[in-house]
C-alpha cells in the first residue's frame, strides 16, 4: 500500500492490496471520495506522481506500471511493461522526466516519459475467439452445439481483442504502448509492428 498527493487539486491517491487506487479530495473537515482507478490485476505496491504534468504512476505485483493521466481528467492510461518480477518501488525525477522502477529481482528500469505513447487498449469480451470464432471453455452451450472443446481466452496486448492461443501465438515488443518485453499479439497486430516501433 502507498500514498501520493497532488497539492494543486488536493487529491490524495491511496493504493491498496486489491489492485485499486482510491482518489480522495482533502477538505477542511475531512475528505470526499472521488473515484477508484482500476488497472492492476493484483496488489499495488508503489505510487509516484509528476506534479507538473499531473500524471500518476502505479506499480504492482502484476509486474506492470500503469501511467494515469490525472490532469486531463479524461481517464486515459497506458502501461509500461519491462519487469519480470513484482515491482517494489517507483521514483519520478522531474528534472529529467524519467521514471525509475525496481523489482524484487533487483532490476531497475529507467523510463523515458518524453516518448509519445499510445493508450492501452480496452480488453474485448465475449464467449468466442474474436478471430476464428472457437468457443472459450466457459461457453458450454456453443461447445455442445458445435461438438468442440473450448479453449482458454487470451487478449492481444495491442488491439485488446479476446482471442484463443492459436490466434495469438506471436509475440513482439511494442514500445509505443510501453511493452519493452515481448507480449502476446494477434496475427493482424503482429504484422503491423514495424522495426522502428
Amino acid at each position: 500500500m502507498d500514498i501520493a498527493y497532488d497539492h494543486i487539486s488536493s487529491y490524495v491517491f491511496v493504493a491498496d492490496y486489491g489492485g485499486q487506487i482510491s482518489v480522495l479530495k482533502l477538505e477542511s473537515q475531512g475528505f470526499q471520495f472521488i473515484t477508484t482507478l482500476k488497472g492492476h490485476q493484483s496488489s499495488v505496491r508503489s505510487l509516484a506522481y509528476d506534479q507538473e504534468s499531473r500524471v500518476l504512476f502505479s506499480g504492482g505485483y502484476d509486474q506492470i506500471i500503469v501511467v494515469w493521466d490525472i490532469g486531463s481528467q479524461k481517464g486515459t492510461a497506458y502501461e509500461l511493461t519491462g519487469h519480470k518480477a513484482k515491482l517494489t518501488d517507483l521514483c519520478f525525477s522531474p528534472q529529467v522526466k524519467r521514471l525509475l522502477s525496481s523489482s524484487e529481482r533487483g532490476n531497475v528500469g529507467i523510463w523515458d516519459l518524453d516518448i509519445q505513447r499510445e493508450e492501452t487498449a480496452e480488453w474485448g469480451g465475449g464467449s468466442t475467439c474474436e478471430k476464428c470464432g472457437i468457443p472459450f471453455f466457459w461457453n458450454v452451450k456453443d461447445m455442445w452445439t458445435r461438438k468442440v472443446i473450448g479453449v482458454r481466452q487470451h487478449h492481444c496486448r495491442k488491439c485488446g481483442r479476446a482471442v484463443c492461443a492459436k490466434c495469438s501465438e506471436l509475440e513482439s515488443t511494442y514500445p509505443p504502448m510501453g511493452f519493452e518485453i515481448p507480449v502476446r499479439m494477434c496475427q493482424d497486430c503482429h504484422a503491423t509492428v514495424t522495426t522502428d516501433e
